[in-house]
């Protein structure tokens, strides 16, 4: 047999880490034994178990522990091993892909961590004022010659830190389900977007168009509004239709306040469109009056930071909207560094994009009436996420109660 000794420790128990890797184990045909085993005393300290993995060959072991280690069960300490980029925008053989936990890696004799941290990256490093630093590259970055990790030797995962809220979620359960109390989960958000604010953490909101259609943005513009959100990501539909509702009353053309469509009302977000580009852009439109109201407006207003990413469907697009899909990649991976908080509604595409670039410490909350785009983020591997199954104006309109912004 062949073995080798894994270090887990956290919050392995309540946060079924430990099952998760024992599991593992024994589901790719490896046997394990528990070498030593620590509990945390206190919901603060942290428990720590050191097991024996065993496989009956080297490569089955070398699987195992490359799947633990995605969990945080790491080797003993070794030095990671690095391979130049043989290419611009191509990895060595080999390369190891992170994952969205965070991450240190083992270099002339000490760890470094790992900055910027998101999944489906390379490690790579640089020097920044005399000194070694490790960091998260995207496969379009990396240059020919970049030293990249490959292997899992040298790598260090540690399971996600319990958070002070993180009880008022738990209540939800690790399915998802419309049969939850969302009352309750919602003032757990707000209580949570609270946190965040007092640490001096960003508030991300990730919204799709059917806040617009359903009558939702009034709520999205009154968080604004009361500074609770500091950056949008929308693609240019949310953006396109709130600009046609604050210009003509409709979305899509129907009519927002009446539920009836309106004479000539397809016409309306194209004609939108247009009315933004012919002034050169949005905020161009908000300074010279052409557009008073909306949740574009009450951004521009109160400097709400926002990318808007563009898809083969747009039209137009509005003049803000990146349509380079890379570029738009690269602008929210610069704004999401500072977040505390991401508050993904009505957007599957969106919601999937940002997860990925997420640090799992990030609180992460899903709302869409179709439980699919939960599990979608889920299965994507953004495990920090929590969902709640409910219409986007509903979840809007309480959370603004809950934050004492009610715009009913």
């Amino acid at each position: 047999m062949h073995s080798e000794t894994v270090l887990l420790e956290g919050h392995i128990i309540d946060s079924l880490t430990l099952s998760k890797v024992l599991d593992t184990i024994l589901l790719l045909g490896g046997t394990y034994e528990i070498h030593r085993f620590h509990i945390g005393a206190t919901m603060d300290q942290a428990s720590q178990a050191e097991i024996i993995v065993q496989a009956d060959s080297d490569e089955r072991l070398e699987n195992i522990l490359h799947q633990i280690g995605q969990h945080g069960a790491n080797r003993k300490t070794q030095e990671a091993v690095f391979a130049p980029a043989p290419a611009d925008g191509v990895f060595p053989e080999g390369f190891y892909v992170t994952t969205n936990l965070e991450t240190s890696i083992r270099h002339q004799g000490r760890w470094i961590p790992i900055d910027n941290i998101e999944m489906d990256c390379g490690i790579t490093l640089r020097r920044h004022e005399g000194e070694i630093v490790a960091e998260t590259v995207p496969l379009h970055k990396v240059r020919q010659g970049q030293p990249v990790v490959v292997g899992d030797l040298g790598v260090r995962i540690a399971p996600v830190e319990r958070r002070k809220t993180e009880s008022a979620f738990r209540f939800m359960g690790s399915e998802t389900s419309s049969e939850r109390s969302k009352a309750r989960m919602i003032s757990a958000i707000a209580e949570e977007m609270r946190r965040v604010r007092a640490d001096g953490k960003k508030i991300l909101f990730v919204g799709g168009p059917a806040i617009v259609h359903t009558g939702a943005g009034r709520y999205l513009e009154a968080m604004i509004r009361s500074g609770w959100l500091d950056i949008l990501f929308a693609g240019n539909a949310l953006a396109t239709h709130d600009i046609e509702n604050a210009l003509y009353g409709t979305s899509l053309g129907v009519e927002i306040a009446t539920g009836t469509h309106s004479v000539h009302g397809h016409e309306n977000h194209l004609r939108a469109i247009n009315t933004i580009k012919s002034r050169g852009g949005i905020c161009q439109a908000v300074e010279s009056g052409i557009l008073t109201c909306g949740i574009m407006h009450a951004c521009i207003q109160h400097q709400v930071d926002f990318v808007l990413a563009g898809s083969i469907r747009d039209d137009g697009p509005l003049p803000e909207v990146i349509t380079d899909t890379l570029k738009a990649q690269d602008a929210m991976r610069e704004r999401v560094k500072q977040v505390g908080i991401a508050i993904m509604v009505a957007t599957t595409l969106h919601s999937v994009a940002t997860g990925n670039l997420l640090p799992a410490a990030v609180a992460t909350i899903c709302v869409d009436s179709d439980a699919d785009t939960v599990v979608k983020l889920l299965d994507r591997g953004s495990h920090q996420t929590w969902g709640l199954v409910t219409d986007c104006e509903y979840f809007l309109k309480e959370l603004v109660a809950c934050l004492n912004g009610d715009a009913r």
